[in-house]
């Protein structure tokens, strides 16, 4: 076999009754037009991937003779990293490749292939001619994680080629490649309140944001605008100066062009420039403070939503007077219990806003930009298995670690080097992963391959995420295209047997991804920093799964798992006894990412909430639009493809309660609401989730209807 000579994508068979004359994008479009029996055209989209192959991805592929002649033209030439390839013998860099070809890997949708060669493969220096095809991609990828390891680049190619796990962005887009950015997806960022603290969050983020990674930032333990400085009444600026420092710093710093730099900025709500904070995400507000392109959440305790409750007032604490009180940063403190120990102290200098007007303006705000993202802090910090306090989220709100700050001499050298937080992502397809040999086998994989990421990465630039990424080998394992699964499966998004399918699937997972990080701390004789004091060490973590037996409740998704082993409790007794003895390797190893371009290259629905339209339409760059069907949406099941506006919100936040029990960070969750939606409906929801146990949430999108006369009806609008 000659990888490089095989048309991937493209059989002779299928390529010999098209016509030539057809373009590809005329064809994707007719996705877009019912036939004339009054069904969607599936088959247009297939015709549009085999023409996007042969009018353009062939006559622009450079092609070499031999697998040797590639890799070493490759290597030398400065494309991949020789190192990633010196680990490995030549026949079984060979016999990976072979193995790849062997599985005649096809893109589903034209979306799916046209985001692969857009933002994925490797390109001449140029940008004119792509030198990997999809299983090129796949098999540097297994090389540069599997780091010499042979089973571990099989299996991963593997499970990559077959779709059943799918590295993150970054990782997928640079392993093996020699000009790259980071392989980490996020990086999380404390700052605190001095100047030499705001000034290497500044630095910190510039230099995660080249290398290709969002960035998240927390201002909580700023002093507040009007505070003093150096006991001089009114002097400190707040936080808003500070979001358009990092604003600026997001705009300038990019990877080599590739991807824009992305930031976020979280704040408690108890911070008394809150309001000021929101109110840079106005449509109306002052060019001088409104921030465009920055992200931002606000940290909300549980005694918000008991003062609005009791249509109390909410005091908002001075970060300043916090810390000289409590002798820690404000993020260090739980609100909650605090609060009125706090209030009733006359050291807090404080000031007053109506609760229920907070909540208020938080929904007019999220209708005006979409924003801010909302983190439940109590709620994430009872869950958390880790000693330490959660006080942030990253840029889609489903990272949940523990920080510790740093300190800085005068110099803006490091006096202590805190540990700050990456996190290393990767999601398997739920159908594929259901249709796996072994679910166990799967996950495992997908663990090991995260873990080499952790491994692999050393950012010295920002020594506190490199300690912190030392200490923790944190990972997080996501999931995509359930409600492809339960569409395919003839089950409704939502239902009981959908929510009963969601909570043995997570739990299921859980279970494997600790045992395969207990296995690899058993391997190398290694713990993350701190086990001794998490609730795995101490057996806590498991009582839910110890003390109770969790099966499934629906005969339909007994069903479903009839070939996978869920576990039982005898399964989790062990677990924990050998967790007890040998540790674990990763201090956090899930987290459900919104997963954007790697589901259309995967053929996934977007993690776990339902679709947004069943033909998406999208805007691609001078391509314009492009259509995309909903991952296994055929013609005869297209009643169980209902939109997540038609799902509804309640829908939506039970499925992720029932999976957020068994994931130790967080889920990206969206909201999606009609054009009819109120601001109360929105606080209804904020209620509902809060209730639910949700741990954080993402955006809010509503439907907006297209004006009359448009060429698409009914199309969506994102409010981002």
């Amino acid at each position: 076999m000659n990888p490089e000579n095989t048309t991937s994508s493209v059989p002779a068979e299928e390529t010999a009754a098209l016509n030539p004359d057809l373009d590809y994008h005329s064809l994707n479009a007719q996705l877009n037009l019912y036939d004339a029996d009054g069904k969607i055209q599936f088959d247009a989209d297939k015709q549009a991937v085999r023409q996007y192959f042969l009018q353009h991805v062939i006559p622009n592929t450079v092609r070499f003779d031999s697998l040797e002649e590639k890799l070493h033209t490759l290597v030398e030439k400065g494309y991949y990293e020789g190192e990633v390839l010196e680990k490995y013998s030549p026949e079984f860099i060979k016999s990976l490749y072979q193995r790849a070809y062997a599985h005649h890997f096809r893109f589903s949708t034209f979306l799916g292939a046209f985001k692969y060669y857009t933002s994925y493969t490797l390109k001449s220096f140029d940008g004119t001619r792509y030198l990997e095809r999809f299983e090129d991609r796949v098999c540097m990828v297994a090389l540069a994680l599997g780091n010499g390891d042979e089973q571990l680049a099989t299996d991963l190619m593997e499970e990559t080629i077959t779709g059943r796990f799918q590295p993150a962005t970054p990782t997928f887009l640079n392993a093996g490649k020699k000009a790259r950015g980071e392989l980490v997806s996020c990086f999380l960022i404390r700052i605190e309140d001095n100047m030499e603290s705001i000034a290497r969050g500044i630095n910190s983020a510039l230099q995660l944001s080249k290398r290709g990674g969002g960035v998240a930032l927390n201002l909580t333990n700023l002093r507040e605008q009007g505070a003093p400085i150096k006991r001089i009444e009114n002097q400190s600026s707040g936080v808003n100066p500070v979001m358009k420092l990092l604003e600026d710093s997001f705009s300038y710093a990019n990877q080599l062009g590739a991807r824009q730099g992305a930031g976020a900025v979280y704040l408690n709500a108890h911070h008394p420039d809150i309001m000021r904070f929101l109110d840079t995400k106005r449509e109306n507000a002052d060019e001088k403070i409104r921030i465009k392109t920055l992200s931002l959440g606000v940290v909300i305790p549980d005694i918000t939503f008991e003062l609005a409750k009791r249509k109390e007032k909410m005091a908002l604490f001075s970060p300043y007077d916090v810390e000289r009180v409590y002798g820690v940063p404000f993020t260090e403190i739980s609100v909650t219990e605090k609060y009125q120990e706090m209030v009733d102290n006359p050291n807090i200098r404080k000031s007053w806003l109506d609760a229920r007007h907070f909540f208020q303006t938080l929904a007019e705000i999220q209708f005006e930009s979409g924003y801010p993202y909302i983190l439940f802090e109590d709620t994430v910090n009872r869950a958390n298995p880790i000693k330490g306090r959660i006080s942030m989220s990253n840029l889609c709100s489903e990272i949940l670690q523990v920080s510790e700050a740093s300190t800085y001499n005068a110099d803006l050298s490091y006096k202590h080097v805190g540990k700050d937080i990456s996190c290393n992502l990767g999601s398997l397809n739920i159908a594929k992963t259901m249709d796996s040999p072994s679910l166990g086998y799967t996950v495992n994989t997908a663990i090991r391959a995260l873990t080499s990421v952790s491994d692999q990465t050393h950012i010295s630039s920002v020594p506190s995420i490199e300690r912190g990424n030392d200490m923790s080998h944190a990972v997080g394992l996501g999931e995509m295209n359930l409600h492809g699964f339960l569409g395919r499966e003839h089950i409704y998004y939502g239902s009981e047997e959908a929510l009963d399918f969601t909570n043995i699937y997570f739990y299921t997972v859980a279970y494997h991804a600790i045992d395969a990080s207990m296995e690899l701390a058993k391997e190398r004789g290694v713990k993350f920093a701190g086990f001794e004091d998490s609730k795995y060490a101490s057996g806590e973590y498991f009582t839910k799964y110890i003390e109770r037996e969790w099966k499934p409740q629906t005969e339909r998704v007994a069903q479903l798992f009839a070939k996978h082993h869920i576990p039982t409790q005898e399964d989790w007794k062990q677990l924990a006894a050998d967790v007890a003895e040998f540790g674990m390797y990763n201090q956090n190893l899930q987290a459900v990412p919104p997963t954007g371009s790697i589901s259309y290259i995967n053929n996934s629905t977007s993690s776990i909430h339902p679709i947004v339209s069943k033909i998406e339409i999208r805007k691609e760059g001078k391509l314009g639009r492009v259509y995309y069907p909903a991952p296994y949406m055929t013609n005869d099941n297209l009643e169980y493809f209902q939109d997540a506006y038609e799902i509804g919100p309640r829908a939506i936040i039970d499925t992720y309660a029932v999976a957020t029990q068994h994931v130790d960070q967080g889920l990206s969750l969206t909201l999606f609401y009609p054009d009819s939606v109120t601001t109360r409906d929105v606080n209804r929801n904020y209620i509902y989730a809060w209730r639910k146990g949700i741990k954080s949430l993402y955006y809010m999108r509503i439907r907006q209807q297209a004006l009359e006369g448009t060429e698409v009806e009914g199309c969506v609008s994102c409010m981002l």
